[in-house]
């Protein structure tokens, strides 16, 4: 074959996608999948509602394109919603940008505004996207993990935390930008003022740009707090925060996300994402900038708006999902945000498979395969520097049904008793 007829070279090294391979995994061996992060319940009934209201229109325009950089009813009601959480009276022409999901607004961010040649920190574990999309934009990555200050008895993700030094040793006069997603996934971790400022004072002395995944913004348990980093002094002008429809309403298969900054940062995503996907379906926007309205008007009433009551569901699950992993002897890192808890596995015997895949790899494709039971295995969260943190933990994911956690619990328990016979 003429060497001409192959991919690019820029992708070469980003093939693999652990969720291609692991839900592939879950699938054939049909396990029950406490993996891939996406409810088993369908969203509030008014969401719904909200689609078919604009797919059955008598507005020939839901069924055309709309402005390509987000939806003139969607942009409004994230401005509305953003500009006091942020602290900022935003535009919705030039302080947002809406695409593909928040996988597609990061997309546009690192390639919008990142050059080849540059350098990113990334804060982890990441989620795993982060990496390949540096790459792709000819920059180059370096890593700060958080690490657990504790390990015996009852932990918790604010136990992570991040070595002052050890992440300036990362920063330099070539950083461009930091990437940092709070809450964390994997670990579930909510980043308090004192360590968001830490990130600050960097990105203001390195002259670099935030990247803030804030995914899970809603979704923060206990007396939590989450805080944007875009709200903390100086940090507005250089921070772009990612959001997520398919997150906050609990429809991740509507595949639609939002950037949000200032314009000198959101216009080079615009521009970015009008020569890629130029923009995303009519009717889901609609959609979705009626359900945000719907929620909008009752925030003042945290019992009915789903943006607070979500969290308040996720929590019991949580709790549940915590208590059946210790019932059975596995130490979980009980999550401050999110919905996943990673999962100690240190100890536990299973068949090597021989490969030279990390321990939690091995682990979770024998636990899908013979206790049928589907997770993902967090080291594919870390850069292969620092894999060892996270390949003694499996990742579960608790926004399913009570009854899809009670038989993961059953299962890890019928396992348990059966090694100790």
């Amino acid at each position: 074959m003429s060497s001409k007829l192959t991919g690019s070279n820029r992708i070469k090294g980003t093939e693999k996608n652990i969720w291609v391979e692991f839900g592939k995994l879950a699938v054939e061996n049909q396990a029950l999948n406490l993996g891939q992060g996406f409810p088993d319940f369908k969203p509030p009934q008014h969401v719904i509602e909200e689609m078919a209201a604009a797919v059955a229109s008598d507005n020939h325009l839901m069924h055309q394109y709309t402005r390509s950089s987000g939806h003139p009813r969607l942009v409004s009601a994230l401005s509305k919603l953003y500009s006091p959480l942020i602290g900022q009276k935003l535009d919705p022409n030039t302080n947002v940008s809406v695409s593909v999901g928040a996988y597609g607004a990061l997309f546009c961010a690192v390639q919008g505004l990142i050059n080849p040649g540059d350098e990113a920190v990334i804060i982890e574990p990441y989620f795993d996207c982060y990496e390949p999309m540096v790459k792709v934009a000819g920059a180059i990555p370096y890593y700060c993990p958080l690490r657990p200050t504790k390990t015996e008895g009852v932990t918790s993700s604010g136990d992570w935390k991040l070595d002052p030094k050890e992440l300036e040793s990362k920063f330099s006069e070539k950083t461009k930008a930091v990437f940092i997603n709070n809450p964390n996934n994997p670990l579930g971790k909510v980043f308090t003022r004192e360590e968001l400022q830490m990130v600050a004072d960097l990105c203001i002395k390195y002259d670099a740009i935030c990247l803030s995944d804030e995914v899970y913004e809603w979704m923060v348990y206990d007396d939590n707090k989450h805080i944007k980093i875009a709200s903390l002094p100086g940090m507005w002008e250089r921070t772009v925060t990612i959001g997520s429809a398919g997150k906050t309403l609990s429809a991740t298969g509507w595949k639609l996300g939002w950037g949000v900054g200032p314009e000198h940062l959101v216009a080079p995503m615009q521009v970015l994402h009008q020569n890629c996907t130029y923009n995303c379906p009519t009717p889901v926007q609609e959609a979705v900038a009626g359900a945000l309205e719907h929620e909008m008007n009752l925030m003042d009433k945290p019992d009915q708006c789903y943006f607070f009551s979500l969290a308040k569901e996720l929590q019991p699950k949580r709790d549940m999902l915590a208590r059946l992993c210790r019932e059975v002897g596995l130490s979980p890192v009980v999550p401050q945000g999110g919905y996943f808890m990673m999962v100690n596995t240190a100890g536990l015997n299973f068949p090597d498979d021989g490969t030279s895949d990390p321990r939690d790899f091995k682990f979770v494709k024998w636990m899908t395969k013979e206790l049928k039971l589907a997770a993902i295995p967090p080291s594919a969260f870390y850069h292969k520097e620092h894999k060892q943190l996270g390949e003694n933990y499996v990742r579960f994911c608790f926004i399913k049904k009570d009854e899809t956690i009670a038989a993961a619990g059953d299962i890890l328990k019928k396992w348990f008793s059966s090694t100790k016979k």
